[in-house]
């Protein structure tokens, strides 16, 4: 827990300075870094205010604009224009503006606990994370990535399609990561490894890199950022027809929400998936799907309901 607010900054160059930094970075690149006087570990504090009952939840895009987007995205491929690319939309409910987005907090550590969970609250900006996905980890000039790609219920859900598709994504990452790198430092300790996860399962690769002398913080986001997982590949292509397709601002959705401890040189990165934001009256939650010239518009629409189902739950009240 981090206590004793100091400074706010848009400069992610304080990060190779001094002090403890909660970050959130959106998808199209708004830079939040929050530096901390107090830092322990500890529980999450107890709400002190209230949460609805329930929630009505709308989508940027429904069934049909969403399976009719996974449909260009196979004609893109088909033209050579992109290889994979990431879909997804944003639900939006009205919420009162005394909600306390700890409520919330707690019902995702119990109902969807989640290896890089966090919530950030500071003036502007409320992010409530269940993030399974490491985006960047850092232990002085070793750096670490975490690309999600294939998604089941079951293990035996994941098809030879998902396999194909995180193979794609690690060698994207691999070459983002080379751009800022120590020559020949590239690896892959660990391929298509299959995560459990609470009411699913994944496919989780890492690749590790050691960072080129003089190489900070900004480098590595020019380099990286965003993530390859919820781009596509090449990356350019995909950015593209994302912004073609998508009809709302992803926000902190598929950016970067973590910590930094910059007088340690560590840091735990997440990609903002599985992860809600507060915005005044409204709270939104991002969910997509990976789509490869293989993908099933109606079995994609499936698994971006997978993947928000059990949230969407907890938010609204139906534990």
């Amino acid at each position: 827990m981090a206590t004793g607010l100091r400074d706010v900054t848009t400069d992610l160059g304080a990060l190779d300075g001094t002090g403890w930094w909660a970050v959130v970075v959106t998808y199209e690149g708004k830079v939040t870094c929050a530096r901390f006087d107090e830092v322990r570990r500890a529980p999450l504090p107890r709400p002190s205010g209230s949460w609805p009952a329930s929630l009505r939840w709308t989508s940027s895009l429904d069934q049909r604009g969403y399976e009719d987007g996974v449909r260009r995205i196979r004609d893109y491929i088909e033209q050579g224009e992109v290889y994979q690319a990431n879909l997804c939309r944003v639900l939006t409910a009205e919420l009162p503006l005394d909600a306390d987005p700890l409520v919330l907090a707690a019902r995702l550590a119990l109902g969807n606990p989640a290896p890089y969970a966090a919530t950030v609250h500071v003036p502007g900006l409320t992010v409530v994370s269940a993030s399974p996905e490491l985006y960047l980890s850092r232990a002085g000039n070793v750096v670490d990535s975490g690309p999600i790609k294939g998604t089941g219920v079951t293990a035996d859900d994941l098809l030879d399609k998902d396999y194909a598709e995180n193979v794609m994504i690690v060698d994207l990452v691999r070459n983002d990561l080379g751009r800022v790198a120590e020559v020949g430092s590239v690896t892959v300790p660990a391929l298509c490894a299959v995560e459990e996860h609470p009411g699913l399962v994944h496919l989780v690769s890492t690749v590790r890199a050691r960072l080129e002398r003089g190489r900070g913080w900004p480098e590595l986001f020019s380099a990286t950022f965003p993530p390859g997982s919820v781009t596509g590949a090449p990356k350019s292509s995909a950015l593209h027809i994302i912004n073609e397709l998508e009809p709302e601002p992803r926000g902190p959705y598929c950016g970067a929400v973590g910590w930094v401890d910059a007088g340690r040189r560590e840091a735990a990165l997440a990609v903002g998936i599985r992860t809600f934001w507060i915005e005044r009256d409204l709270i939104r939650f991002g969910t997509g799907a990976g789509i490869t010239w293989g993908s099933d518009p109606g079995r994609e629409w499936r698994e971006t309901e997978l993947k928000a189902s059990r949230l969407i739950a907890l938010a609204s009240g139906r534990a």
